[in-house]
């Protein structure tokens, strides 16, 4: 079985995100994507500190489509420079896994 992983981002609204998560799901590109609402960030951008409320995205998928959810996920978003961060999982339930490269795999219609 393939490296399941995490990619994690965030967006500016739930609209945004939403519509993002959506469109990844469709092109099975990952099996999921669980959807945070109401996450307060503090960041330094162009030389000052800022605050921003904004929405966390896990996407799971194969590590073999990370890179071409990292695509996806810049091509479709707000930000010039979303965070894009692909997490190893050290562990997942077989069955679960099982699961992730069926919906995201070469035999499933795209």
């Amino acid at each position: 079985m393939e490296r399941a992983v995490f990619v994690y981002t965030t967006y500016p609204s739930i609209v945004e995100a939403e519509a993002a998560g959506r469109a990844l799901v469709e092109r099975r590109l990952c099996a999921c994507v669980n959807i945070l609402p109401g996450m307060v960030s503090y960041y330094w951008w162009q030389g000052a500190i800022e605050r921003g409320d904004e929405v966390v995205m896990l996407i799971k998928t194969r590590a073999s489509l990370a890179e071409n959810v990292r695509a996806a996920v810049k091509g479709m978003h707000s930000y010039s420079m979303p965070a894009i961060l692909v997490l190893p999982i050290e562990s997942v339930d077989p069955d679960y896994h099982a699961w992730i490269e069926a919906q995201t795999g070469a035999s499933t219609s795209r």
